[in-house]
């Protein structure tokens, strides 16, 4: 096996792996947030749950697909070492920065639903 086929065969294990742990991580801990902003109703929190995690899965594997191609030669186990530090550390900065940006919209739609509650409440008073 040339050196090429086997920093791709690694690329893809590491980014496959990294992206379905992560993304498991925000599924399992993201429903508790998606029940409290759609106010008790878990049906619609685990359907919009799933579609997260689709477009989770498609944006990460589909951006680790499109950067599989490596534009340097791969001669040395070194050349492989440091491609693949540059590719994997480049998706799991992406994984990172999704995680928050998810973070962030769930933490303000949260906000959102509270203050929606709270007028809510006080109107009917």
């Amino acid at each position: 096996m040339s050196y090429i086929v086997l920093a791709y065969t690694i690329y893809l294990a590491v980014t496959l792996a990294l992206t379905i742990w992560v993304a498991h991580t925000l599924f399992r801990n993201g429903h508790v947030f998606l029940v409290d902003i759609f106010h008790g109703n878990t049906t619609l929190a685990t359907a919009v749950n799933k579609l997260l995690l689709t477009g989770f899965y498609l944006i990460n594997i589909g951006y680790a697909i499109y950067t599989l191609q490596v534009h340097r030669a791969i001669i040395t186990a070194q050349d492989i070492i440091e491609g693949l530090s540059i590719k994997i550390g480049a998706i799991i900065l992406i994984l990172g920065c999704m995680h928050f940006m998810n973070m962030f919209i769930l933490f303000r739609l949260r906000k959102k639903a509270d203050h929606q509650r709270s007028h809510t409440q006080g109107a009917q008073y």
